[in-house]
Formats: C-alpha cells, sequence, structure tokens
C-alpha cells in the first residue's frame, strides 16, 4: 500500500471514530503509538474533522453571538494545530529522505508533501459527507443524483491527488525533486506581531 493509500485508510477510519459521538467535545482515542507518523496523521484528521463540525455549528443563523465568538477563536486555535501538524508531517519526510543526494538536475515543487496530504485529509471529509448526502432518505432524487455527480469527482480527485502525492515521494525519494520548507509564521496568533495584542501590553 502506498503513503497516501495509507493516509487515506487512516483518515477514513479517523472520520468513522469521529461519528461514533458526533460531538465535537468528544475525546480523542489515538490507536497509534506517540511520535509515529500514523500518531501524526490520526490527530491531524481528528483536529480536521472537528473543525469541520465547528465550521457548521458557526453558520447556524440563530446562533447565540457570544457561543460564536468562542467557536471562532476555537477555529482560530485549531488552524494553527493543523499548521503545527503539517510541518511535523513535513519533518518526518525531511528527516527520512536527508541522506539522499540529490541530482543536479532536480526541481523543487510548488508545495511540500505534507501540504498535499493536508489537502487529502480535507478530501476524506468531504467525500464522507458527500456519501451521507447520497445515502438520504428524507430528500428527493434529484437532490441524491446531484450530490452522486459531486461524490464521483470527489473520488476522481483523491484518485488523482494520491498518485501525485506518492509521484512527489518517489521523486524526492530518487533525488529528482527536493523538499525546502517555509515555515508559515502565521502573525495573527503571536503576541509580538499582531499589533492589536501587542498594543495591549
Amino acid at each position: 500500500m502506498s503513503f497516501s493509500q495509507e493516509a487515506s485508510r487512516l483518515f477514513d477510519d479517523v472520520i468513522v471514530d469521529y461519528h461514533k459521538t458526533d460531538n465535537v467535545d468528544a475525546a480523542m482515542s489515538n490507536p497509534y503509538p506517540a511520535q509515529t507518523i500514523e500518531s501524526v496523521l490520526y490527530l491531524k484528521n481528528w483536529i480536521d474533522t472537528v473543525q469541520w463540525h465547528l465550521e457548521d455549528i458557526i453558520r447556524n443563523p440563530e446562533i447565540d453571538p457570544v457561543e460564536a465568538l468562542s467557536i471562532k477563536r476555537r477555529i482560530d486555535k485549531s488552524n494553527q494545530e493543523r499548521t503545527d501538524l503539517v510541518e511535523r508531517i513535513d519533518s518526518y519526510f525531511l528527516e527520512k529522505y536527508a541522506s539522499v543526494a540529490v541530482k543536479p538536475t532536480a526541481v523543487i515543487n510548488t508545495e511540500s508533501p505534507a501540504w498535499a496530504i493536508d489537502r487529502l485529509s480535507i478530501l476524506a471529509l468531504k467525500i464522507y459527507h458527500m456519501r451521507k448526502e447520497v445515502e438520504r432518505t428524507d430528500v428527493d432524487d434529484a437532490h441524491r443524483s446531484a450530490c452522486q455527480k459531486k461524490l464521483d469527482v470527489l473520488l476522481e480527485q483523491r484518485k488523482d491527488l494520491s498518485s501525485a502525492i506518492d509521484q512527489l515521494i518517489k521523486d524526492i525519494e530518487n533525488g529528482d525533486r527536493y523538499m525546502k520548507v517555509y515555515k508559515q509564521m502565521k502573525m495573527y496568533n503571536d503576541p509580538n506581531l499582531n499589533p492589536i495584542l501587542y498594543g495591549r501590553k
């Protein structure tokens, strides 16, 4: 099984695990040993899944404004955690292929493996929830048919993205491409860089 296939299988498992309670406050039970790439991928998709449902909740037009602000801050925190985990995944690849002899003809990719895997994680969520729409019994055939067409596109997109991820990893492994990772350096969460935050000192 390729890396992308294993990641997709793991993401699908996480989403099923989350929906056993379907509660954004449910405790995560990560079955993988700490510090392994599987553990990091599990945590990454769990955070993505919780955030997916927080984004649904905050769009309730009747939500209490105080609750909405609390959720918005929770989403901001979640986004920072997601970014940190993407950087951890890239660190895994950097360490794994640190000894690879990069060819003089090697080129850099537009995105790192981890950011492509981040998209794969979100795709797993889109596929799960679009499939649920296809399976609904309280809607008409037109709704189900429209959602099936969207699901077909999402499944094709996952196939293509998986192929691209595996090819990228293979190219890095062979020295045909090289990784150069830039930290995201998000400024709005940094009390030393956000003028609203450092202006309060």
